[in-house]
Protein backbone atom coordinates (compact mmCIF):
# COMPACT_ATOMS: atom_id res chain seq x y z
CA UNK A 1 0.00 0.00 0.00
CA UNK A 2 0.78 3.34 -0.78
CA UNK A 3 0.15 6.87 0.48
CA UNK A 4 0.79 10.44 -1.03
CA UNK A 5 0.23 13.26 0.17
CA UNK A 6 1.04 16.67 -2.30
CA UNK A 7 2.10 19.95 -1.12
CA UNK A 8 2.82 23.53 -2.25
CA UNK A 9 -0.14 24.85 -4.38
CA UNK A 10 -1.46 28.11 -3.99
CA UNK A 11 -2.56 31.13 -5.99
CA UNK A 12 -0.37 32.99 -8.17
CA UNK A 13 -0.16 35.34 -11.34
CA UNK A 14 1.14 34.00 -15.20
CA UNK A 15 4.56 34.31 -15.65
CA UNK A 16 5.49 32.54 -11.48
CA UNK A 17 6.63 29.97 -10.67
CA UNK A 18 5.43 26.87 -7.94
CA UNK A 19 6.98 23.69 -7.13
CA UNK A 20 4.88 20.59 -5.82
CA UNK A 21 6.01 18.14 -3.56
CA UNK A 22 4.33 14.80 -2.89
CA UNK A 23 5.62 12.33 -0.23
CA UNK A 24 5.05 8.73 -0.25
CA UNK A 25 4.66 6.28 2.22
CA UNK A 26 5.39 2.99 2.49
CA UNK A 27 8.79 0.79 1.99
CA UNK A 28 8.75 0.23 -2.71
CA UNK A 29 8.78 3.86 -3.48
CA UNK A 30 12.11 3.52 -5.61
CA UNK A 31 9.87 0.64 -7.47
CA UNK A 32 7.12 2.70 -8.40
CA UNK A 33 6.90 4.94 -11.09
CA UNK A 34 5.85 8.25 -10.50
CA UNK A 35 2.99 10.83 -12.22
CA UNK A 36 1.39 14.14 -12.52
CA UNK A 37 -1.75 14.56 -12.91
CA UNK A 38 -4.48 17.82 -12.92
CA UNK A 39 -8.21 18.14 -13.24
CA UNK A 40 -9.45 21.74 -14.09
CA UNK A 41 -13.67 22.62 -13.06
CA UNK A 42 -15.36 20.24 -15.49
CA UNK A 43 -12.79 18.75 -17.14
CA UNK A 44 -11.26 15.34 -17.39
CA UNK A 45 -7.87 14.42 -15.48
CA UNK A 46 -5.37 15.05 -17.88
CA UNK A 47 -1.96 13.60 -17.74
CA UNK A 48 0.86 16.24 -16.78
CA UNK A 49 4.35 14.15 -16.42
CA UNK A 50 5.78 10.80 -15.53
CA UNK A 51 9.24 9.51 -13.97
CA UNK A 52 10.46 5.64 -13.90
CA UNK A 53 11.24 4.46 -10.39
CA UNK A 54 15.08 5.68 -10.77
CA UNK A 55 14.44 8.83 -12.60
CA UNK A 56 16.04 8.06 -16.25
CA UNK A 57 12.80 8.06 -17.98
CA UNK A 58 10.64 11.17 -18.03
CA UNK A 59 7.73 11.65 -20.16
CA UNK A 60 5.88 15.14 -20.32
CA UNK A 61 2.55 16.55 -21.72
CA UNK A 62 3.06 18.85 -24.52
CA UNK A 63 1.20 21.24 -22.85
CA UNK A 64 3.85 21.55 -20.04
CA UNK A 65 7.04 20.63 -21.77
CA UNK A 66 9.61 22.89 -21.69
CA UNK A 67 7.72 24.57 -18.56
CA UNK A 68 7.72 21.89 -15.97
CA UNK A 69 9.77 19.59 -14.23
CA UNK A 70 9.31 16.61 -12.73
CA UNK A 71 12.04 15.00 -10.54
CA UNK A 72 12.31 13.00 -7.21
CA UNK A 73 14.35 11.71 -4.39
CA UNK A 74 14.63 8.18 -3.58
CA UNK A 75 16.30 8.75 -0.23
CA UNK A 76 13.24 10.87 1.15
CA UNK A 77 10.26 9.15 -0.73
CA UNK A 78 9.18 12.42 -2.72
CA UNK A 79 8.79 13.44 -6.07
CA UNK A 80 8.14 17.27 -7.18
CA UNK A 81 6.82 19.28 -10.01
CA UNK A 82 8.95 22.36 -10.62
CA UNK A 83 6.13 24.50 -12.92
CA UNK A 84 7.61 27.51 -14.48
CA UNK A 85 6.28 30.51 -16.59
CA UNK A 86 2.34 29.38 -15.22
CA UNK A 87 -0.24 30.28 -17.47
CA UNK A 88 -4.17 30.80 -16.27
CA UNK A 89 -4.78 27.29 -18.49
CA UNK A 90 -2.66 25.54 -15.98
CA UNK A 91 -5.16 25.80 -13.11
CA UNK A 92 -6.40 23.07 -11.79
CA UNK A 93 -6.14 20.09 -9.02
CA UNK A 94 -2.56 18.65 -9.12
CA UNK A 95 -2.40 15.22 -8.17
CA UNK A 96 0.34 12.65 -7.92
CA UNK A 97 -0.24 9.32 -8.50
CA UNK A 98 2.30 6.03 -7.85
CA UNK A 99 2.10 3.03 -10.37
CA UNK A 100 3.06 -0.85 -9.61
CA UNK A 101 5.48 -0.03 -12.11
CA UNK A 102 9.65 0.77 -12.75
CA UNK A 103 8.03 2.26 -16.17
CA UNK A 104 6.41 5.91 -16.30
CA UNK A 105 3.08 5.84 -17.82
CA UNK A 106 0.85 8.84 -19.33
CA UNK A 107 -2.49 6.76 -18.78
CA UNK A 108 -4.40 7.12 -15.38
CA UNK A 109 -6.02 3.67 -15.26
CA UNK A 110 -2.27 2.50 -14.56
CA UNK A 111 -2.11 4.16 -11.27
CA UNK A 112 -3.80 2.40 -8.52
CA UNK A 113 -2.27 5.12 -5.95
CA UNK A 114 -3.34 8.65 -5.67
CA UNK A 115 -3.50 11.79 -3.68
CA UNK A 116 -5.98 14.00 -2.28
CA UNK A 117 -4.68 16.57 -4.76
CA UNK A 118 -3.56 19.83 -4.49
CA UNK A 119 -5.09 23.04 -5.93
CA UNK A 120 -3.06 25.70 -8.07
CA UNK A 121 -4.83 28.67 -10.04
CA UNK A 122 -3.01 31.13 -11.80
CA UNK A 123 -4.27 34.55 -12.37
CA UNK A 124 -4.07 36.61 -15.26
Amino acid sequence: QVQLVESGGGLVQAGDSLRLSCAASGRTFSTNAMGWFRQAPGKERDFVASISSKGGSIVYSDSVKGRFTISRDNTVNTVYLQMNSLKPEDTAVYYCAARSSVLPSTHSNEYPYWGQGTQVAVSS
